[in-house]
């Protein structure tokens, strides 16, 4: 076993300290493959073995790679037929993103922008329009997720993160917003999973301290603190990205 492969086999330290198992490695070098050959949705992609003599690293981990990848929708696995490029879940501007990086900070920093953009502005106009039902759900997820927070229950909190920012779009009464926001969700879990590997981005009482004071501002009908307070909130999303791609970045110079 060369020293590639076998540093994908043991995995590596990141910056922080954490530990990037050699799966999370190899997935990521998969995903730049599929994008060097410029693989379309459906191409097929070479066998277990194939994959793991041109990305360097030994068969059980590229099979635990591609396991990962299609679990967050980006290659299918179909038994006895190979491993294909998966389509994306939505047509939504498919040809620009059907290679996006999870873990390339230019990429990612351009899909928290995109993600400011679309839910400030779901923010704002769901302060003005908001039923009065709608307003309570948003009240009960953001409260949900600030309980989830405060226990440092990551799974909680996840399901009670995605139901808030639903419902704040739901509220917006547009249901292109709506879409918008689910789709840039569907990116922001892909590099969830390879960058934070089930760990909690960040101090998750904060982020679920930031929703409850989102949903007052909806509440109270202040569009111009639920548009500031939403901004703040993914600035400090984006800032945790920040910090775990600058990890991958000095792992990948400083190889143990």
């Amino acid at each position: 076993m060369n020293s590639s492969a076998r540093r994908s086999e043991q995995g590596q330290e990141s910056g922080d300290g954490r530990y990037r198992p050699g799966y999370e490695l190899v997935a990521e070098q998969l995903l730049q493959y599929i994008a060097e050959q410029n693989l379309r949705p459906g191409d097929r992609l070479p066998t277990e073995q194939g994959l793991a003599e041109i990305l360097d690293a030994t068969r059980n981990v590229t099979r635990e790679a591609v396991k990962v990848l299609a679990a967050i929708g980006r290659l299918s696995v179909r038994k006895g037929a190979g491993i294909f490029v998966a389509a994306p879940a939505t047509n939504f501007g498919a040809d620009e993103l059907e290679h996006f990086q999870p873990t390339d900070m230019e990429q990612v920093l351009m899909l928290l922008d995109y993600r400011r953009l679309i839910e400030s502005e779901t923010a704002r106009r769901a302060a003005t329009l908001a039923t009065p039902v709608q307003v309570r759900a948003i009240r009960e997820a953001a409260e949900e997720s600030a309980i989830a927070g405060a226990s440092d229950a990551a799974e909680a909190f996840a399901d009670a993160d995605a139901i808030f920012h639903r419902a704040v779009a739901i509220a917006s009464q547009n249901v292109f917003l709506q879409a918008s926001v689910s789709n840039v969700r569907r990116y922001i879990a892909q590099s969830d999973v390879l960058l934070f590997h089930g760990d909690a981005p960040g101090s998750l009482k904060v982020a679920g301290d930031q929703h409850v004071a989102i949903a007052e501002a909806v509440a109270n009908g202040d569009m111009d603190r639920a548009v500031d307070l939403m901004v703040e909130h993914i600035d400090t999303t984006q800032h945790q990205f920040e910090r775990k791609i600058r990890d991958r970045i000095f792992t990948a110079n400083n190889p143990t």
